[in-house]
């Protein structure tokens, strides 16, 4: 090939490496998601893989299975540079050096001190090393993981439902049902890809959600959600559904996680602690206060918003204190996608740059 078609054949696979690794969107946390694509040398590819399920096998190995004697001498493209430890499973950079890789190609460096390395180990095995191509897709698809490495807290996905003008329920409370069912069955796909689902103590005692993920037909899914009560007073109800036997919860108080400067839970030390219990996922669900808190300090990494054609002119708004004053304070997002879904809109944005709150928000 030329270097051309060489440039062009990589960029192929290290492309189609990326559709696999989002496949194991919702399955690997707290792992990353990761695709792996083999190719010999005339661009051919001779094994795929991604990494499916925590604990399962890893991408790379995934792949070699599927090239068999076909790895010896090929390239690897990888989305995430190959692990360089022991956990739950073996090193993939031993297992590249031993089915003979000559090449590996990986998109993002792994930021995760106990696994990095893996390209140094494998050049000292005499295997050609490149990282960097595709970087920026690699990233878009994994950021939830490396978000959640890089930070040392749980990417959090901030998913509510308004109206048209942005109220979150009716001026007599009542906000069953804003959208229509096809965006409600949306919402249950997002919370089959998270690991996590966070509320305030109000929203509890207001809704008494269950905060389980289900099927379309509204059977429960077999992995649930942690569910997690933000509650500075432990003021959660002993028969609240988030406490039943459908999922684990846990209501997480000031007593037990301490109080920031206004008194409130802290909910940096929230996440923190969710991280350390191998949560890397997030989706909060309600309510306004909960979310202008994480809002004000900076801790939404995502936003979707389930817009429904209606207006309601008064009621509670979507969003509450999150420390905005003036129009420059404003916390501006750069949408991400727009989906139409029966007769409700789908918008997913991201904060174009995180700031400090301006002063204290009310916390649950």
């Amino acid at each position: 090939m030329t270097a051309v078609d060489e440039t062009r054949a990589g960029q192929r696979a290290m492309r189609r490496a990326v559709e696999l690794a989002a496949r194991g969107a919702g399955t690997v946390l707290p792992n990353p998601v990761v695709g792996c694509v083999i190719t010999a040398g005339d661009g051919t590819v001779v094994g795929e893989g991604w990494h499916e399920r925590a604990g399962g096998p890893h991408a790379e190995v995934n792949a070699l299975a599927q090239a068999g004697d076909r790895a010896r001498g090929a390239t690897a493209y990888v989305t995430l540079e190959p692990c360089n430890h022991t956990g739950r499973t073996g090193p993939c950079t031993e297992a590249l050096i031993e089915a003979g890789v000559g090449r590996v190609v990986a998109a993002v460096r792994d930021p995760w001190a106990p696994a990095a390395g893996g390209l140094e180990r494998l050049a000292a095995a005499g295997v050609v090393t490149e990282a960097g191509l595709l970087a920026a897709e690699a990233e878009g698809v994994n950021e939830v993981w490396l978000t959640a490495t890089r930070l040392r807290r749980p990417f959090v996905t901030w998913k509510f439902a308004a109206t048209l003008d942005g109220r979150s329920a009716a001026a007599d409370g009542t906000s069953r049902w804003i959208t229509g069912e096809a965006a409600r069955r949306d919402v249950h796909r997002l919370r089959a890809q998270v690991d996590t689902m966070l509320v305030g103590v109000g929203t509890v005692l207001a809704d008494d959600p269950a905060l389980t993920a289900r099927d379309d037909a509204g059977g429960l899914l077999e992995r649930q959600p942690l569910r997690v009560v933000a509650d500075t007073h432990g003021r959660t109800p002993p028969l609240a559904r988030v406490r039943d036997g459908q999922a684990p919860h846990w209501v997480a108080t000031a007593a037990e996680l301490g109080r920031d400067d206004a008194g409130h839970l802290d909910l940096a030390a929230l996440l923190g602690a969710l991280y350390e219990r191998d949560r890397r996922h997030v989706m909060l669900e309600g309510g306004p206060t909960l979310a202008g808190a994480m809002i004000a300090q900076g801790l939404v990494d995502r936003v979707v918003a389930y817009l429904a054609p209606a207006l309601l002119g008064d009621g509670p708004n979507a969003l509450a204190g999150a420390g905005v004053t003036t129009i420059g304070e404003a916390v501006r997002l750069r949408p991400r996608e727009v989906v139409q879904l029966g007769d409700d809109v789908r918008v997913t944005a991201v904060p174009e740059a995180r700031r400090p709150a301006s002063g204290p928000a009310s916390r649950p």
